[in-house]
């Protein structure tokens, strides 16, 4: 091999690699799967010699060594771009910071903003190939923006992972990278969550509304893969794929021979992803399949390049919609839950697609803590939720009672709307506010 002298030259051991980092530095472990692992062991064993580290990171799939090595955050501070149930752990403890941003943003904040403070990548890649580059598999999303800005690149090879064909930035070239570090580990998945009933009822009112040639994106969450499953059972045809995240439903699309992507406008024959979590299979049907590839998020995330495809469709989660129409997909008042991902990026290129549907879903209701039962959709947010998707670029919200098409409607429409597709039992309270909120029709009945 060409490089493999270069190559040799380069490897270090993982602790040898962490000695790189000084107090004071900024380090970016990248995105998901690109997290290194014996790096990350390694640092935080230098926790006694190191102060002021301070790291970014997106979308924790295992526990961090730094914050398990620190849990008074005296030497570590991590900020995270979007949280999983790991991450919202750790944040409650105080220990991460949450990154707010738009996610098609996310390459941009590097190349411009951040372009000075990142000291130190580290990135978990499969090994090198022939032509000596170093794949960024299932987590392309910015990870070429980040070595583009690094003063030091660190990549830990890792055999296990897949190679991931891409239509951009999907890789960092040996004479690049400062180190190399050889470590083996698992690669992560994601157990598909069980739907309940009345998750199934949801996904069967949005598949109704798919049509054939359809582009689909689904977002992080048990919901929006659900109504992939669904999809893969369904009638439906030749549909095709343009998404932030490739997730266990597009391979059962395409094992049921739904996913052709014959109608795209862009990308015509091919899946475009930003970043992948999911099952062991859906790693394998990833690895150097060419039907399937990866851009940055400043592409997969563009409302225009997805706008390009006509009925692009996008279905992803909220927590809570107020009856203004705004959405909280994010955080619960002070508490943070997620990120605010690509929901408002592919929520516009939906509506601004010929034909195309952007779908927020949540169930009408939960039991809290003292099995009272409370509402999914309140007369407003609670003080300090974020405003996930404002109330201006809102389309189409659905719960199992049905569905509240917002788009272009007063203040009155949607609080009608968004009132008929909560719990029955919830809403005589809702009119009642909605009310004194000045946005209930005077000549409606006030129960």
């Amino acid at each position: 091999m060409a490089y493999t002298s270069e190559y040799k030259s380069k490897l270090v051991t993982a602790e040898e690699a962490a000695k790189v980092v000084k107090s004071g530095d900024w380090v970016d472990y990248s995105f998901g799967h690109c997290q290194p692992y014996a790096f990350d062991k390694a640092l935080a064993a230098r926790k006694e010699e190191l102060k002021d580290i301070k790291v970014r990171t997106v979308l924790t799939l295992r526990p961090s060594a730094l914050l398990e090595a620190d849990p008074e955050g005296q030497v570590f501070t991590v900020s995270n771009w979007h949280f999983t149930a790991y991450d919202r752990k750790m944040c409650d403890q105080g220990l991460t910071y949450y990154h707010p941003m738009t996610f098609r943003n996310q390459p941009h904040y590097y190349r411009r903003q951040l372009a000075n403070e990142v000291d130190v990548a580290v990135l978990r890649v499969p090994p090198m190939n022939k032509a000596g580059f170093f794949n960024f598999h299932l987590a392309n999303a910015s990870s070429r923006a980040i070595c583009d800005v690094a003063k030091k690149i660190i990549v830990e090879v890792n055999p296990n992972l897949p190679w991931c064909y891409g239509g951009a930035e999907e890789c960092v070239h040996i004479s690049e990278v400062d180190y190399i570090i050889e470590h083996e580990s698992p690669v992560e998945t994601l157990a598909p969550a069980t739907p309940t009933e009345v998750d199934k009822k949801i996904a069967e009112l949005i598949v109704e509304q798919i049509p054939n040639g359809a582009c689909i994106q689904l977002g992080i969450g048990g919901m929006p893969n659900v109504v992939g499953t669904l999809i893969a059972e369904s009638d439906l045809k030749d549909l095709g794929c343009q998404t932030e995240m490739m997730v266990d439903a597009y391979y059962h699309m395409f094992k049921a021979g739904k996913l052709t992507n014959k109608y795209k406008g862009v990308d015509k024959g091919k899946s475009t992803f930003g970043f992948a979590a999911g099952s062991q299979f859906l790693y394998e049907w990833l690895d150097c399949n060419p039907s399937v590839v990866t851009y940055p998020v400043s592409y997969t995330n563009d409302p225009y390049i997805m706008a390009a495809n006509d009925n692009m469709i996008s279905i992803n989660n909220c927590l809570e919609i107020d009856l203004y129409g705004q959405v909280s997909s994010e955080s619960s008042g002070t508490r943070h839950i997620s990120g605010t991902g690509g929901q408002m990026d592919f929520h516009t290129g939906a509506y601004m697609s010929k034909g195309g549907k952007g779908f927020i879903c949540c169930t009408s209701s939960y039991r809290d803590k003292e099995g009272n039962l409370k509402s999914r959709i309140v007369p407003s947010l609670p003080v300090n939720s974020i405003v996930t998707l404002p109330r201006t670029l809102g389309h189409i919200y659905v719960t199992e009672y049905g569905m509240a098409e917002v788009a272009g409607r007063s203040t009155w429409e949607r609080a009608e709307r968004l009132i008929n597709i909560a719990h029955p039992d919830l809403r005589d309270e809702l009119i009642k506010e909605a009310a004194k909120m000045n946005i209930w029709r005077r000549s409606n009945k006030i129960a």
